[in-house]
């Protein structure tokens, strides 16, 4: 299972997204050995990017980035809008000493240090522009007490919330098998949806919310996300106009390359490398999603500061990538 399905209620303000990933799940696992605590979040995650870029109104990337001086120091998941995916975390401590059941708020928001970041970055973005980008704190005010968000679908949540002005709901799993998540969001009462009372729109929204809710992790886990939809929504099929379009698959796939290693280099500058080079013989590196090496000999280093391009900046590699 590899699949985003996407649905509306006509008679309720509402748009819903239903996403189940296996393979692609399984792909980023077996390059890393993360423990456990660290794979649930992870997961989770990757379920959340998934569902947001669904909605992109853009061919580009969704990049969720999570950052703290916990003991994951870094994460990061891409999501394209192809659902073509990849994603890698950093520790700052070593896996032994995170216990099983440690909580996002102690992995990611030690000492109230933890930020998430939401950057949309559109493919045809001109040279110089920024992309889109949102930062919400990895902590919620409730009844005038700060507190750290409990889990990733409520910090996505409270991201939408209050960078997007958007009501959101999502539900999300993740186990070393697979990773299911359920995302309902409130419409703005317009549009298809300006024929709709107030106090109608209202009560639909409430009333598919309170539907989501029912939803269990192993239903999330283990179900096609067609089959999800039918449980929660076939008797409200009739009085919400409940329909979905055609499902989307989702992927792996990574988008490092030798060209966009050797633009780091470029960045690192010419007299860097050189000292890396008079200390190892080579410049070596890993992709941190995919694991790929990439090798650069003296001749390779050369070619990257000699030429305009990085097109040209490197040959093809001999042995290694």
């Amino acid at each position: 299972m590899n699949e985003l399905l996407v649905f509306i209620c006509d008679g309720a303000p509402v748009r819903g997204e239903i996403v189940s990933i296996g393979s692609a799940w399984q792909a980023i696992l077996e390059r890393r050995n993360d423990p456990p605590a660290v794979r649930r979040i992870l997961g989770d995650f990757v379920g959340a990017a998934t569902l947001l870029s669904a909605s992109l109104k853009f061919d580009g990337t969704l990049i969720i980035q999570a950052q703290s001086k916990g003991p994951i120091q870094l994460l990061v998941v891409e999501c394209k809008s192809d659902l073509s995916m990849r994603a890698t975390i950093k520790l700052s401590t070593e896996p032994s000493a995170i216990s099983d059941d440690a909580t996002l708020g102690e992995l990611l928001d030690a000492g109230n240090t933890g930020r998430l970041v939401i950057t949309l970055d559109a493919a045809d973005r001109e040279p110089g522009q920024p992309p889109h980008q949102g930062i919400v704190a990895l902590q919620d005010e409730v009844n005038g007490i700060t507190r750290p968000v409990a889990n990733a679908a409520e910090a996505i949540a409270l991201y939408m919330q209050r960078s997007e002005q958007l009501d959101t709901r999502i539900w999300l799993a993740s186990n070393d098998h697979s990773v299911g998540g359920l995302l309902l969001q409130k419409l703005p009462n317009s549009g298809g949806h300006a024929h709709l009372e107030p106090q109608v729109a209202a009560e639909g929204w409430n009333r598919v919310q309170t539907l989501g809710q029912t939803i269990t992790n192993e239903e999330l886990l283990t179900l096609q996300p067609e089959t999800i939809l039918r449980r929660l929504f076939l008797e409200e099929s009739t009085e919400y106009g409940v329909r979905s379009f055609p499902s989307r698959q989702i992927r792996f796939a990574c988008t490092c390359s030798r060209n966009k290693v050797a633009d780091v280099l470029r960045m690192l500058g010419e007299s860097e490398v050189q000292s890396i080079l008079e200390e190892r013989g080579t410049v070596e590196t890993i992709c941190d999603f995919c694991l790929k090496p990439y090798r650069f000999d003296p001749v390779d280093c050369l070619q990257v500061f000699k030429t305009d391009s990085l097109s040209d900046a490197t040959r093809p590699p001999s042995g290694s990538h």
